[in-house]
């Protein structure tokens, strides 16, 4: 039985938690920042966390992460 290959787009993008939770970085920082504020732009730096309903998925792109 051949392994599986790791989907690369979605290993550069979830870390997977060893609680099972998919970590991933949150959108909306990467251009048109003059018109966000201050707060908006610190409080997208956090970490956030993958929806429940879209943890399957992202185990299966990656198997061995």
């Amino acid at each position: 039985m051949p392994k599986i290959k790791t989907n690369r787009g979605a290993a550069k993008r979830f870390k997977i938690k060893s609680s099972g939770a998919v970590k991933c970085n949150q959108s909306h920082r990467r251009h048109i920042l003059t018109k966000k504020t201050t707060k908006r732009k610190r409080q997208l730096r956090s970490p956030n966390h993958l929806h429940p309903s879209d943890v399957r998925s992202a185990h299966r792109m990656m198997p061995y992460c």
